[in-house]
């Protein structure tokens, strides 16, 4: 996504980063395809691409974007890219969080000397990271806004990362998680909720706090939930797994933009907002990560477990008025009750398997629901 040199409102504009694995088309297996990591890390993959970690992953983003009409354009249009490049090397894409049946003895960390140190640093949790994550970047005009709005969202992190579950298995195994991705960032000192922080320069001695420590090199290694971006006047929303169907990538990205704005105008005018200590932060992250919309979810303004139907209603609710002034809640309501009556990608993943009893089933079903692009 490109920069304005000039500051942008909060929530005027905002942009939508996905990662894939890389999958052989016929067998769905796993496909390490350095070549096209090294093409994409240069800039000759096209527009949209960038490298990961692994071999068998590849990131890609959208153009900055103001409607939801644009986001869904530009998301097929970088789905499609995205696919177009990875055929060049006999692969394809799968958007999914965890590949259902890989095995950690596929996974190739590319030769480089960011992803060297991550090794020395952190040992073997950096080769098992075969998961991949969706990013939405909200504009905010300065970096105080950023930090602002950051404290005001953490309550919320939990249920948006519930609409997304796209990770229920791994290694072959069903591993009770709908967002097995989001529990098993937990393994990262520097991954999980950020803390609340009081203002800009707390965040910059946040920043140089973790740098100190060793476990970050700069701001962009920051793995929190959300976090100001190191690279465009944007705060990036990061708990969600990559969605596999655009409809869920769309509903999720539409409503952490209206949230943003219903918090800008909040710390604006020093209106009350939720709050959600620490620790209840992190197990009702974990109830996230296990559960998704399935079961009772933490509220953060009942303070409580409830239905997360209930959640989401009120999450709803909160953001009604912004939706219909911006004329985006006939879409977003629409969405939304498209997702809750089919369940997340996680809950479909399931319902597969018992049905067809093949994890490889399941991959081939989630390929084609990547690529159902019309």
């Amino acid at each position: 996504m490109g920069t304005d040199p000039s500051p942008t409102p909060a929530g005027a504009t905002l942009g939508v980063e996905e990662e894939y694995h890389l999958v052989q088309p016929g067998s769905a297996t796993l496909m390490n395809c350095a070549d096209l990591s090294d093409r994409a890390l240069a800039g000759t993959a096209g527009p949209e691409l960038r490298p990961e970690m692994l071999a068998s992953q590849v990131e890609a983003a959208t153009e900055v974007c103001t409607d939801l009409d644009q986001v869904r354009r530009a998301i097929v249009t970088m789905r499609r890219n995205a696919a177009a490049a990875a055929d060049q090397v006999g692969a394809t894409i799968l958007a999914t969080s965890t590949h259902p049946f890989a095995s950690l003895s596929e996974i190739e960390v590319m030769p480089r000397p960011r992803y060297a140190g991550l090794i020395e640093r952190f040992g073997t949790i950096v080769r098992q990271f075969n998961l991949c994550g969706c990013h939405v970047h909200v504009s905010v005009p300065d970096l105080d806004s950023a930090v602002a709005i950051m404290n005001l969202a953490r309550p919320y992190l939990p249920v948006l990362a519930a609409l997304t579950g796209s990770s229920p298995f791994h290694l072959g195994q069903d591993t009770g998680y709908d967002s097995f991705r989001l529990a098993w960032l937990a393994l990262w000192p520097q991954g999980g909720p950020p803390p609340q922080l009081r203002s800009a320069e707390d965040y910059l001695a946040t920043i140089g706090q973790s740098a100190a420590l060793g476990l970050i090199e700069d701001a962009s290694a920051m793995l929190w939930d959300i976090r100001p971006s190191s690279h465009y006047p944007t705060l990036e929303f990061r708990a969600a797994d990559t969605c596999t169907d655009i409809d869920d990538a769309l509903l999720y990205a539409g409503v952490v933009r209206s949230l943003v704005r219903v918090l800008a105008d909040r710390v604006d005018t020093g209106s009350q907002s939720p709050t959600t200590s620490d620790q209840a932060l992190r197990g009702a992250r974990w109830r996230s990560a296990r559960y998704g919309i399935s079961e009772l979810l933490w509220s953060p303004g009942r303070a409580e477990l409830v239905p997360a139907a209930v959640v989401v209603a009120d999450l709803m609710a909160e953001l009604r008025d912004d939706l219909d002034a911006h004329g985006e809640y006939g879409v977003i309501s629409g969405l939304l009750t498209q997702l809750q009556g089919r369940g997340t990608s996680a809950a479909w993943q399931r319902q597969r398997f018992a049905s067809t009893g093949s994890l490889r089933e399941v991959t081939l079903a989630a390929m084609r629901r990547t690529l159902a692009l019309d």
